[in-house]
């Protein structure tokens, strides 16, 4: 307790350094999900990507991301543990940060998407289980995450599968797929506003204020599709395309009308991603900035001070910008070749995805649904267009993900009390 009296400015600073860090780090490995499957399909290219990023996740992540981020992430470890020593859980969540930080570096470099959740979630584990006591740790959460693995990018994997054969079927497969576009594509518009309203109400506002029902969400959800159906109509009704041109200009045309689809539905992802995933930033950082400003006492609910949100935000800004490109280059070209329908494809059943697990409240990383997604799509061309020794390199780097992140943590934890113990 005294520490945090004589050392609570020094540790405030230090969470804000190494808070800044994990967003960045975020920044590096996770805004590739966003991005990734529209650099690979050429829908954009890397600048463009990453200013578009920039704008939309530091939008969400400050808009959005939560006047009061629950201070421990999703309930995994119980509070009550450390009443009578809160600067333990001051130096764990700093450790959590710190260690979650440092391997979202390593894996960055490495080009491997891995989950900012579930390293930030292995790291909490790591420091509550080995330097309080194993019963801190809700361990039937843990389960659940783990189950996750399996889940997510099965769910994903299985849409996009289903939304690329039936853009094939509907569209590619046809004697006149320029025509069949104009047809059908506006259905897919409507699917796509549908889905990122969904996401956006959902994962979005909620932290603004705005709370929003069930129903209300539901019927403007409805709402957004209809009129973005509309404008999509409207626009694609105006391309001119050389209707004697071959078949082969058709496809690169039908591939334009996608591509513009892809730019639509990657913004959405990135403003759904910075407002959902800056918490894993900015929760440890407030639990600790929380309780030193309560001079030690463990509150449920913090409200955030103002400077952590921007924090937050330009830091996923700045780890994008620096070390974006090499996990982009892993979704967007390693896995399988993407073009922009498939790329499409993969993005809306990733969203889907996002959907439905919110929904029904299942842990759920973003990463692992567009992984999940990217391997349907390949699937859907047959087992040979995928890549397998990137995506068993991405799987391993998965599975390691927990028990580095509770490592490196309790590593950290350790040094920690050590210097100010």
């Amino acid at each position: 307790m005294d520490i945090l009296l004589s050392h609570g400015s020094v540790l405030v600073l230090i969470a804000a350094a190494v808070g800044f860090f994990m967003a960045w780090g975020i920044g590096a490995n996770d805004v590739a999900n966003a991005m990734g499957t529209s650099v690979g399909s050429k829908a954009l290219t890397i600048k463009q990507a990453i200013i578009i990023a920039m704008v939309f996740e530091f939008a969400g992540a400050y808009l959005a991301g939560g006047e009061v981020t629950s201070t421990i992430r999703k309930g995994i470890i119980d509070a009550s543990y450390f009443v009578d020593t809160p600067e333990l859980l001051v130096f764990g969540m700093i450790s959590a940060l710190f260690a979650a930080a440092t391997w979202l570096l390593i894996a960055s470099i490495l080009g491997w998407p891995v989950s900012t959740t579930h390293s930030i979630v292995g790291a909490i584990i790591g420091f509550a289980a080995f330097g309080v006591s194993p019963d801190t740790v809700a361990w039937g959460k843990v389960l659940g995450i783990v189950g996750s693995w399996i889940v997510t990018p099965l769910i994903s994997g299985v849409i996009a599968f289903l939304i690329f054969n039936s853009a094939q079927k509907l569209i590619f497969d046809t004697d006149h797929p320029l025509k069949q576009a104009k047809r059908y594509v506006p259905f897919y518009m409507m699917l796509a506003g549908f889905v990122l309203a969904l996401v956006t109400i959902k994962k979005g506002l909620k932290h603004v204020g705005l709370d929003i029902g069930a129903t209300e969400g539901y019927i403007y959800a409805i709402a957004v599709s209809v009129i973005v159906a509309l404008i999509g109509k409207f626009f694609i009704g105006r391309l001119k395309f050389d209707e004697k041109a071959s078949k082969n200009d058709h496809y690169a045309n039908v591939e334009k009308v996608f591509a513009v689809l892809m730019v639509v539905t990657a913004c959405c992802m990135a403003f759904a991603h910075g407002s959902n995933d800056v918490a894993n930033a900015i929760g440890p950082l407030a639990a600790v900035v929380g309780i030193v400003d309560n001079g030690g006492e463990i509150v449920k609910k913090t409200p955030l001070a103002w400077w952590i949100l921007p924090l937050g935000g330009f830091g996923i800004v700045a780890g994008l910008a620096i070390f974006g490109h090499r996990v982009i280059a892993t979704i967007g070209k390693g896995i399988t070749h993407l073009t922009p329908s498939r790329g499409f494809a993969a993005e809306l059943a990733a969203a889907c995805t996002v959907v439905i697990a919110s929904g029904t409240g299942l842990p759920i990383s973003t990463t692992q649904t567009l992984v999940g997604a990217v391997l349907g799509v390949g699937m859907a061309r047959g087992i040979a267009a995928i890549n397998m020794g990137v995506v068993r390199n991405i799987v391993v780097s998965w599975v390691i993900t927990l028990p580095v992140g509770a490592g490196l943590s309790i590593f950290f934890f350790t040094i920690m009390k050590a210097v100010f113990a």
